[in-house]
């Protein structure tokens, strides 16, 4: 592979275009091919015949009230010449412009005379349209410059979703109980004493005197129903009262969270 180097020509060592391995290149070789559309010429775009005269009337700022239409027409021409030669795809708009533009320029040849007004210039259609076409373009500049949905911001749209979140209790399980029941019994250890005389406690019976603590409208804490000054046996028969209260789903506990307290109800 040939080692080839583009360098800046200079005065002192004569015109060349490259250095391949060493050596300058002063000339391009023969067998040299350039694709006919290496070079290409990218020509301002024009929306029409007549935005095509506006830019060569501000380009030159010229009066659009008093256009030098020969000139206009010479370089109007020159543009439609590059389009035929670069094989673009000609309007035909664009041609009914070079037709009027010549019209134009013949009528401004002849001899005017002293009776005809300004009305009567034959540029008098011309610059009437030029001028419209300038102001809808200004007015479409303008329209464009303002912030436009989808290109400058965009809208958020939130989507709400209605969803019906119902709070489940935990469970209560067993060993929450004895945890519970647990915490009383130390509770009521506090107030153990000897009874001169023995005592009968009945299920059966603390079971009612806990359904009369308790309603159906509001929860009651689980250790209120204990009576610690009872000791341990009254704290028992109480709790054996509940369980068979709950067996017979005369009860109902309720746990609001996991480890939380423990609250009971009537069914």
């Amino acid at each position: 592979m040939n080692d080839i180097t583009l360098v800046e020509p200079s005065a002192e060592e004569g015109v060349h275009f490259a250095m391949v391995n060493g050596a300058p290149y002063t000339k391009l070789p023969q067998d040299l091919f350039i694709p006919p559309d290496a070079l290409e010429v990218i020509l301002e775009s024009f929306e029409g015949p007549l935005d095509l005269l506006l830019y060569l009337i501000k380009k030159q700022n010229l009066d659009i009230l008093n256009i030098p239409i020969a000139e206009i027409t010479r370089q109007y021409m020159e543009y439609v010449d590059v389009m035929k030669d670069l094989h673009l795809e000609l309007a035909g708009e664009y041609l009914v412009m070079a037709a009027m533009l010549a019209e134009i320029k013949s009528r401004m040849l002849l001899p005017r005379q002293a009776a005809e007004t300004e009305e009567d210039d034959p540029r008098a259609d011309l610059i009437r349209r030029l001028q419209e076409y300038e102001r809808f373009k200004k007015a479409a500049m303008d329209i464009d410059e303002l912030p436009q949905q989808g290109r400058d911001y965009f809208l958020i749209e939130p989507v709400f979703v209605d969803k019906h979140v119902v709070k489940k209790h935990p469970e209560v399980d067993m060993n929450d109980m004895m945890s519970a029941l647990r915490d009383v019994m130390k509770r009521a250890e506090l107030f153990t004493h000897h009874h001169i005389q023995k005592e009968a406690l009945s299920v059966r019976e603390r079971m009612g005197q806990v359904l009369s603590k308790l309603n159906s409208d509001t929860f009651t804490d689980f250790t209120s129903l204990f009576e610690v000054r009872e000791g341990r046996r009254g704290v028992v028969v109480t709790f054996l009262a509940v369980l068979e209260l709950i067996k017979g789903s005369l009860i109902e506990l309720i746990q609001t969270e996991s480890y939380g307290p423990i609250h009971v109800k009537a069914i």
